[in-house]
Order: C-alpha cells, then sequence, then structure tokens
C-alpha cells in the first residue's frame, strides 16, 4: 500500500461556501482529487505539520506582492473557473484569501471595475504593479477566444515556473550573502572587542606602531562612527544607482550588457534571459497572442535590455516579413541552438511547442550552472575569509616582533 501523508486543505463549493479540514492522501496531487470527487474546489493544500516550513514576516516589510504569491493566486482562480464558479464569486473567495495587502486591494478594486462592465483584462491592467504585462495579455487572449480558463492555468504554469528559477538564483546566491555577512560581523567584532586588548598592551611597552597595526587601532577607535557610516554609504549607493537604471535605459542597457560579460556569472545570467524569453514568448503565443504584441510585451518582461533591444529588433523583421529566427541569429545573446529551434518551430508550424522546449532546455541549463557556481563559490568564500581575518590577526601580531627584538637587544 502507498504511505498516506496528512493534508490540511482549504475548499469552496460551487455556491461560494468555504471549508477548511485534513485529508489522508499519497501526495497533493491525490488530495486535490479527493476533494474534486466530493464537489468541492481546492484553494489550498499543504502537508500536515508543516508549521515550521511556513514563511516567517515582518510586520510592515511582508506586504509587497511576490511572484509566488502571484502563482498561487492565477492557480487558485484557474481552478475555480475550471470548475464552474462565476467570475465574481471566485474573486470574492480569492479576495479573502489573499494575505497580502496590496494584492488584496488589487482584487478587491478588480471585482468592482468588472460589477461595472470592465473586462478582465482591462481591469487587471490597472493594476501594473501587481499584475504582469504578460498575465493581461494572456487573459485577454482567453478572454478573445473563449478559453479563459485554460489561459490562467498556463499563466499559473509559467509563473510557478518563474518562481522556481528566481528561487533556484536565490539560493545559489545565498551562501556568499551568508558569508559575506559573517565575515563583515566578524570583523566589526574583532575591531571592537580584540583590537582594544591588543592597543591597551602594546601601550605598556611604548614604542611605535606598525602602519597596518596603526591603521587597525584607528579604525578600532572609529568604529561607532564609521561602521554605520559604512553601512549607510553601501545601501544609499545601491538605492541611488538602482534608481538611475529605472530612469535611464542607457543605463540600463550598459549595465546588463556588462552582466552577461562577467567571468562566472555572464553565463548564467545569459541562461535566464533566454530561458525567460522563451517562456514567456513560447505562453503568448500558445494562446493565440499576435506575434507583434507577444514580442512587445516579452520585451517588457525579460529583466535584461539586450533582450529587450533585440525583441524591437524582431518586431521590426517580423513587420517586415522576415521569419523570426533569421534575425535571432545576428544577436549574440541568443545561442545558436535558439535561431535553429526556432526555424524549425516556424516550418512545421510549431513555434510555441518549440520555445517550450527552449526553455526547459535553458532551466535545466540554470539547474547545472547555479550548482556549478555554489561550488566554485564555495572554496573562494573560504578564501576571502581567511584572507580577511588573517590579515587582521598579522596586522595586530606586528609589534610583537618589535617587541621581541627590543628584548633580544
Amino acid at each position: 500500500m502507498p504511505v498516506t501523508k496528512t493534508f490540511e486543505y482549504q475548499t469552496v463549493d460551487l455556491g461560494g461556501k468555504r471549508a477548511k479540514g485534513t485529508i489522508e492522501a499519497p501526495n497533493e496531487a491525490a488530495a486535490a482529487q479527493q476533494l474534486r470527487q466530493q464537489g468541492l474546489v481546492p484553494v489550498s493544500i499543504s502537508e500536515g505539520g508543516s508549521l515550521l516550513r511556513r514563511e516567517l514576516t515582518i510586520p510592515g516589510l511582508g506586504g509587497r506582492t511576490t511572484l509566488k504569491d502571484l502563482a498561487v493566486f492565477t492557480r487558485q482562480f484557474a481552478t475555480m473557473t475550471a470548475s464552474g464558479m462565476s467570475l465574481m464569486r471566485s474573486l470574492s473567495v480569492l479576495e479573502d484569501q489573499a494575505t497580502k495587502p496590496s494584492l488584496k486591494k488589487a482584487i478587491s478594486e478588480v471585482r468592482v471595475d468588472i460589477e461595472a462592465g470592465v473586462s478582465l483584462s482591462s481591469a487587471l491592467g490597472r493594476h501594473p504593479k501587481v499584475f504582469p504585462a504578460i498575465m493581461v495579455a494572456m487573459v485577454k487572449a482567453g478572454e478573445a477566444g473563449g478559453f479563459l480558463d485554460g489561459a490562467l492555468e498556463r499563466i499559473a504554469v509559467n509563473l510557478e515556473k518563474d518562481a522556481s528559477l528566481r528561487g533556484k538564483i536565490k539560493g545559489a546566491m545565498t551562501y556568499p550573502v551568508i558569508v559575506l555577512a559573517f565575515t563583515g560581523v566578524l570583523v566589526a567584532g574583532v575591531l571592537a572587542f580584540i583590537v582594544p586588548v591588543f592597543e591597551g598592551m602594546f601601550a605598556q611597552f611604548g614604542g611605535e606602531l606598525p602602519l597596518p597595526t596603526q591603521i587597525l587601532v584607528d579604525a578600532s577607535h572609529s568604529l561607532l562612527w564609521s561602521g554605520p557610516l559604512f553601512v549607510g554609504v553601501v545601501l544609499g549607493s545601491v538605492f541611488l544607482f538602482r534608481r538611475e537604471l529605472a530612469r535611464r535605459p542607457a543605463l540600463r542597457l550598459a549595465f546588463d550588457k556588462v552582466k552577461l560579460r562577467l567571468p562566472v556569472f555572464g553565463k548564467l545570467f545569459a541562461k535566464i534571459a533566454v530561458s525567460r524569453f522563451s517562456r514567456n514568448l513560447g505562453v503568448l503565443l500558445g494562446v493565440g497572442v499576435p506575434v507583434m504584441q507577444a514580442l512587445e510585451v516579452v520585451g517588457a518582461t525579460t529583466g535584461n535590455a539586450v533582450i529587450s533591444e533585440a525583441t524591437k529588433d524582431l518586431q521590426s523583421s517580423v513587420r517586415d516579413g522576415l521569419p523570426m529566427s533569421a534575425q535571432l541569429a545576428k544577436h549574440p545573446v541568443f545561442p545558436r541552438m535558439v535561431a535553429q529551434m526556432i526555424e524549425v518551430g516556424e516550418e512545421s508550424g510549431q513555434i510555441s511547442q518549440m520555445l517550450d522546449k527552449v526553455a526547459d532546455f535553458y532551466d535545466r541549463e540554470v539547474d547545472t550552472a547555479a550548482e556549478s557556481l555554489t561550488a566554485s563559490i564555495e572554496p573562494l568564500m573560504v578564501i576571502v575569509m581567511g584572507v580577511v581575518v588573517g590579515g587582521m590577526v598579522l596586522c595586530l601580531y606586528l609589534p610583537m616582533f618589535t617587541i621581541y627584538q627590543n628584548i633580544q637587544g
């Protein structure tokens, strides 16, 4: 017999009545199937006893709608519409279910707009900070083609894969960030507690301190104001730089070009950009969005200005009646395999399927690259931490040699 697990669930019926409870099933999919057989629409299903795995939120800092929140919202929305629940009732349930204030507010306003006769896609489009352009375009195509539930399903899959991709990148960057933070704390601890002890000992013996040791002592004296100043300057510089990137497209383009040429990270960034481009374009074309509109939306959602510039060039080519693959090969950011796969898709009439395969391939490439990056960064971070700590220890012991020579003399 298969091993069963206990799952906690929340459901609604076709009348909008909500319920919660537990159910025994081998996996989450089986639990959802059992609930559907009972005439219930699963809103959320999670394995019981997963309290320790729940995300912690800090009051005042957890209100922003994340990609994960949007993926969950879209998945639930797709499930409800596919089960026959009305649009207004589905949105009402989703509004009650939402935990992020920004998402809850947006859903409420979307529901009010729809009651006033506005289409779902237009209502979603009024909240660009919550609902991305690709989601609005796909919903619009689903409304026009009469397959809104199918469009929502594809949106959910796309958002889930995008969230998974971002999670892998964050996972790869977690180790170096932790090591650097630990190194910073260690340096501050040495300056605050260890250096004053050595300084007192050096003062008893007299004499002039070597320059490296004197610099360390001066840093210890100024730690109370120089430490916060350093942190403030770093954070302020990052904030100002990100603001300028958003304001100045030329700077963003130059910065993204540099990102793609970095020795270790460049290939990873390029694979992420190509994967996102292929996935988004394939999904849009798959639900019937016109190619010109699809390219426009994709150019704004890849997160890389180099890809965005390339999509503008592709739009010009398609407008002139040229195949997209021919122009794609002229941009170095796209590997030759991508252009060849799209060319095959154009010839066979299966360009959407080919783009999905390209995205799946580069998702696997990103997995491999992220693992390789983590493996290569670990020893590098250990070396960096060793050099910093070892350098400070050496600076502290330099006067010892002078004192020893004076005693011998």
